[in-house]
């Protein structure tokens, strides 16, 4: 039997503040430039884009439960 895990209605509204956004997106372009980041900027921009996908996933799982 699937366990049931509520999400409160607040966290699924959050969403990146815009200067991590912006951080992340300036690592991003770096990125795409060819410019090499280092292990700091490429373990950061990989948890940013961790956390950002997940709460993209939080918020499409709660429009398809309220619906």
């Amino acid at each position: 039997m699937p366990e049931i895990v509520e999400i409160p209605i607040e966290l699924t509204r959050f969403k990146l503040p815009q200067a991590v956004q912006a951080r992340l997106q300036f690592l991003l372009d770096r990125q795409d430039e060819g410019l090499t980041l280092s292990q700091v900027e490429r373990q950061e921009a990989e948890g940013l884009v961790e956390l950002a996908e997940f709460l993209s996933l939080l918020r499409l799982r709660s429009t398809q439960v309220t619906k």
